[in-house]
């Protein structure tokens, strides 16, 4: 499934997100600004205001002017230098992501590491605390800009926001892509109206300009005292978007991703922030519904529904975001096996998670219901990316030292202050801890907690099994002096230990008696990239007359298909007919030791979450009519 590949039939569909050269230029710029800056563009609802509000009273020129300079710069430092300019280069044959990242980094260091698979899996589980965040805070902040034009519409505001939000969850199983077309176009429309308000606004107050100069900032953040980092906890809101920029490198692309934000977002975000800025200044009292009240009065509902539309488009993106780190997740082997639906029939990256779509909706419409309004929620707000960030950051010394071959001091040196702003961020945000911030970290905790379970559980079910079971070989030899009868046809086996008999083909054997012609055990592996080319997927290694092995290797994007994979083996001139072809699939029924090496309420958690695993018929894409299930319990 690379470019290198031969065109095949199923080549023909691959995605833009596999191959995003094949769409022009502009194209992938446009959907880059609708889908990747969705979550990043609404900021400016709630940013400004959230800043200036935590001063306490009406700030001063030089405090709006400093707290001004701090937005604008850590959007040129962190978004600018660090994202578009940095770590975007750090690409996983196009992909990005904090797991993609972190198979970046194990393939940089040639080995396993605990260390760096312990910071993807925290990165991974922080961006499930942003991402049922994200929704809830950004059309709460949109609808609550019916205030300004509707007067007493305040009980109404909730339930219009929870009604925006199921909706937008009950229609993710019809799939993006004709949302998606409408996206970069109406996000176009948004970041053109934030870069004519903040036009509008600058001449109220040109003093504003200071705030280009950094000192400005330096000096609100050292004169203000606990209050100067309060303020950078809310200044933070400005910049919460930005992992996005990496981890939706494989939709568009690095270069369509930096020109959209080097040439169109950034400079509409910073002239929105600098003409709120100076509506401040010379209207001090529209402090708490700033951004709605910048815009002349006549175009202010027009700007509610426009806003209540890019904020939906915000939290489209982090929906499709959570899809396709879960599918990730699953293909690493944390996370057990979900259903996943395919939306379209021509991009493989239009993916739906039925299971993660629905406990995402609760999560946000409790949210919601719990914190009120989007000032509450923005206290939530930050902890979760500011860790991401962190995560990123480390990960990207690691490649940038071995990966690239700077050296670990040119390396450590390039990325240390970086490192050193988002702590500073993540310090700030952290004194919000009592006012909701636990709650991304909570949500972030449950999922390392069912990851590490989960990674666990495998790891001692695979130790247990290679313990107990035969070694493959011995068993070869066995049957080749055996008297069992011989049936026709081919039998394939699947099994996560290729080195032992699986458990499927003993209990074939314990209770049929027979043996077939040909026997294949499959082994299915994850590699540490994205995509697996097909020269690269498969390898065929005959044991004996009557035994085969394959063991095929899928990238962490790619979707396993078994009987796809075989026809490519029969093109190779291995001989193979699916209607001949018994799967023999083994199905474990788990249960707790008395003794185990996992204590007695990890065991249970991981028994519920295998048992709720997907089929692997239907995951594998295996034909049901070729299957044999054989059970058997086993012990944890």
């Amino acid at each position: 499934m690379t470019s290198g590949e031969a065109a095949t039939p199923a080549d023909m569909r691959m995605s833009t997100r596999e191959n995003p050269h094949k769409k022009s230029m502009p194209l992938l710029v446009l959907g880059s600004v609708g889908v990747v800056y969705g979550d990043i563009g609404t900021s400016p609802l709630y940013a400004m205001k959230e800043s200036l509000l935590h001063v306490g009273g009406i700030p001063s020129a030089t405090e709006i002017i400093g707290i001004v300079s701090l937005l604008v710069w850590s959007l040129i430092i962190v978004v600018t230098v660090k994202y578009v300019m940095l770590v975007l280069r750090a690409d996983n044959q196009g992909e990005g992501g904090a797991l993609s990242l972190m198979a970046l980094a194990q393939k940089a260091l040639q080995r396993p590491n605990k260390v760096i698979m312990a910071l993807g899996i925290i990165g991974a589980a922080l961006f499930y605390g942003d991402a049922i965040l994200t929704p809830a805070v950004s059309v709460l902040s949109a609808i609550e800009g019916l205030k300004v034009t509707t007067p007493g519409i305040d009980p109404y505001i909730v339930p219009i926001a929870i009604v925006i939000i199921v909706g937008l969850y009950a229609v993710q199983s019809f799939g993006t892509a004709k949302m998606a077309v409408f996206f970069g176009p109406i996000m176009a429309v948004w970041f053109l109206t934030l870069a004519l308000i903040g036009v509008y606004h600058i001449g109220d107050a040109p003093q504003i300009l200071h705030a280009l100069n950094p000192a400005n900032g330096l000096w609100f953040m050292t004169s203000h005292g606990i209050i100067g980092f309060t303020v950078l906890g809310s200044v933070f809101l400005a910049v919460t978007g930005a992992e996005a920029l990496y981890a939706d490198m494989g939709h568009f692309g690095k270069r369509p991703i930096q020109l959209a934000w080097l040439a169109f977002v950034g400079p509409a975000l910073l002239l929105n922030y600098l003409g709120q800025g100076a509506f401040a200044l010379s209207n001090p009292e529209a402090l708490p519904n700033l951004f709605f009240l910048s815009a002349p009065e006549w175009a202010r509902f027009p700007l509610v529904i426009l806003a209540t539309l890019a904020t939906i488009i915000a939290g489209q993106a982090v929906i499709t975001g959570a899809f396709s780190l879960t599918q990730q997740a699953i293909q690493l082997g944390l996370f057990p096996r979900l259903q996943i639906e395919h939306t379209s029939e021509s991009e493989q990256g239009q993916i739906y998670l039925p299971t993660v779509n629905w406990l995402m909706l609760v999560g946000v419409v409790m949210l919601i219901l719990f914190f009120q309004s989007s000032s509450s929620l923005a206290a939530a707000y930050g902890i979760a990316v500011t860790g991401t960030m962190i995560i990123t950051s480390l990960m990207a010394v690691v490649v940038f030292a071995y990966g690239w071959g700077w050296g670990l001091g040119l390396a450590i040196a390039v990325v240390t202050p970086f490192i050193l702003i988002d702590t500073a961020f993540l310090s700030a945000n952290l004194l919000k801890l009592a006012d909701g911030g636990y709650l991304p970290l909570i949500i972030g905790g449950c999922i390392v907690c069912l990851m590490s379970i989960w990674v666990r559980g495998v790891r001692l079910l695979n130790t247990k099994a290679a313990q107990q079971n035969l070694s493959l070989d011995t068993f070869i030899k066995a049957m080749e002096t055996s008297s069992v009868t011989h049936v026709s046809g081919t039998a394939m086996y699947l099994t996560s230990t290729p080195e032992t008999v699986p458990s499927a083909l003993l209990h074939n054997l314990k209770h049929n008696r027979v043996l077939h012609e040909k026997n294949v055990v499959i082994t299915i592996r994850t590699a540490d990239t994205p995509y697996v080319s097909q020269e690269e997927r498969l390898d065929y290694q005959v044991l004996s007359p009557s035994f085969a092995r394959i063991e095929l290797r899928y990238g962490f994007l790619d979707e396993p298909n078994l009987v796809q994979a075989l026809i490519h083996l029969r093109e190779r001139g291995v001989k193979f007919d699916v209607m001949s072809t018994t799967f023999f699939v083994g199905r474990r029924r788990i249960k707790s030791a008395a003794r185990s090496e996992m204590p007695r309420w990890q065991s249970q958690i991981f028994i519920k979450m295998a048992r709720h695993s997907y089929d692997a018929i239907d995951y594998y894409r295996i034909p049901a009519n070729r299957v044999v299930e054989l059970g058997t319990y086993v012990t944890l």
